[in-house]
């Protein structure tokens, strides 16, 4: 699977998670080079407390496209280490 966001592909991996018809990939098939942390954080009831990467290309950034559970819950154990997007972040084979 390939997360894309305008016509780079930013993450790249034959193992993620499906959740809730999200593709998490592992934290570490992301491209780094294009993610920067975002101070912004929500809650989910049960996966627990997520954090937010800017994603940036080519001088345009797309606040919060990605997201993450630092610690999430044991019944979410499984997306520790990983990354999901939206926000116009294209996920494909």
């Amino acid at each position: 699977m390939k997360a894309i966001w305008k016509n780079t592909v930013i993450a790249e991996s034959d193992k993620t998670i499906v959740i809730e018809g999200n593709h998490y990939f592992p934290a570490d098939s992301i491209k780094k080079e294009y993610f920067h942390s975002n101070e912004s954080h929500t809650v989910c009831p049960w996966k627990g407390t997520a954090s937010y990467y800017d994603v940036a290309v080519g001088g345009e950034v797309n606040k919060g496209a990605a997201w993450y559970y630092p610690e999430p819950s044991d019944l979410a154990k499984q997306i520790k280490n990983h990354v999901a997007f939206w926000k116009g972040v294209t996920v494909e084979k």
